[in-house]
């Protein structure tokens, strides 16, 4: 069950991590309910929680919203977790800059500058993303093993191979 504003109650300049199935949409957490994030085309209503084209869009939207318009029934969390990392800006601040870039296009690019990258940003000064990360080391050992892979079936190829040829050359 997804937590509510009871169970977990976010404090100004916080970042909220909501899990969209495929992927993590992020906020920043601005006071009173409220949350700012950058809305590509797949975080407008109707579009679809994995919809293509937050992928495919160049520019999108800073938003203030209600946390629950934001998260609807998917699940949620408070998620500071680059603070072992980054000393976090002060709460006044990240507000501030979050309520002035509200109502801005920004932009988008899912891989150097999508909702994570915005809200590390505000709250580190450090655009960055850990899901795009994470998915391009993934990328790197799935191209690693294809390779490795591919490399010993050309190993074997070459070993086994060639002694057929060179045995009906004998007869």
């Amino acid at each position: 069950m997804a937590p509510t504003l009871y169970d977990v109650k976010p404090q100004p300049g916080d970042l909220i991590e909501i899990f969209r199935g495929s992927y993590q949409h992020w906020a920043v957490y601005i006071g009173d309910g409220f949350v700012v994030h950058l809305a590509p085309p797949s975080e407008v209503p109707g579009a679809g929680s994995s919809s293509v084209m937050s992928v495919l869009t160049e520019k999108a939207i800073v938003k203030r919203e209600e946390l629950w318009d934001v998260v609807g029934t998917n699940q949620w969390k408070v998620n500071n977790s680059m603070d072992d990392k980054y000393e976090p800006r002060s709460a006044h601040v990240i507000v501030k800059e979050a309520r002035a870039l509200v109502g801005r296009e920004l932009p988008y690019c899912v891989f150097r500058g999508n909702c994570e990258h915005f809200v590390n940003e505000l709250r580190y000064g450090k655009a960055e993303s850990r899901q795009v990360r994470k998915a391009g080391e993934a990328v790197m050992v799935a191209g690693v093993a294809a390779a490795v892979g591919l490399g010993i079936v050309a190993l074997v190829g070459a070993l086994f191979g060639g002694s057929k040829k060179e045995d009906k050359n004998k007869q």
